[in-house]
C-alpha cells in the first residue's frame, strides 16, 4: 500500500517511540523509510562576552547539523537492525511542518509517520503543534503516532 514512507524525528521519547512503530509498519509493507531532521536555520547569537558572535554563530550551525545526522543515523541503524531500507536527509528550515512537508516531496514519500503529544485546549493553541501544521498544509496522508 505504502513504498517510502517519511519518518521525521527531534529526538525526542515521543519520536523514538514513534521511530520504532514507524519501523514495523514500514517492515510490514516492505516499504522504504526515509529518515528525517529539520535543521533551524537561524540562531540568535546578538553578542558573547567572548568576542565577535559570528564564531559561536558557526559552530551552533555546526552542532545543529552533527545532531541531526547523528539522529537520521541512529533510525537508519534501527532499519537495518530490522532489515528495512532506509534514506536519511536534513533540511535546514526555521519551521519544521515546512521542511517536513519539503522533505515528502522531495523523496517522493506516499505517507508521512509522525508522533504528536496530544496537546489540546490553550496548550495545544499556545505552543502549536507541528503535526498540525503538517495535516493541514500536505496532501501526503499522515499517521499519527501517540
Amino acid at each position: 500500500m505504502y513504498s517510502r514512507i517519511l519518518l521525521p524525528t527531534n529526538g525526542s521519547e515521543l519520536c523514538d517511540a514513534a521511530n520504532e512503530e514507524g519501523i514495523r509498519f514500514a517492515k510490514s509493507m516492505n516499504a522504504t523509510i526515509v529518515a528525517f531532521h529539520a535543521i533551524p536555520a537561524s540562531f540568535y547569537v546578538a553578542f558573547t562576552e567572548f568576542g565577535p558572535a559570528e564564531p559561536l554563530q558557526d559552530q551552533l550551525e555546526k552542532d545543529a547539523q552533527l545532531r541531526g545526522d547523528n539522529l537520521v543515523a541512529e533510525i537508519a541503524e534501527r532499519c537495518q537492525a530490522s532489515a528495512v531500507a532506509c534514506e536519511t536527509l536534513t533540511l535546514v528550515n526555521d519551521h519544521a511542518w515546512e521542511a517536513i512537508i519539503e522533505a515528502a516531496h522531495t523523496k517522493r514519500c506516499d505517507l508521512i509517520f509522525m508522533a504528536s503529544h496530544g496537546r489540546r485546549g490553550l496548550s495545544a493553541l499556545l505552543l502549536g503543534s507541528e503535526t498540525m501544521k503538517v495535516l493541514t498544509h500536505t496532501k501526503v496522508p499522515v499517521l499519527v503516532y501517540r
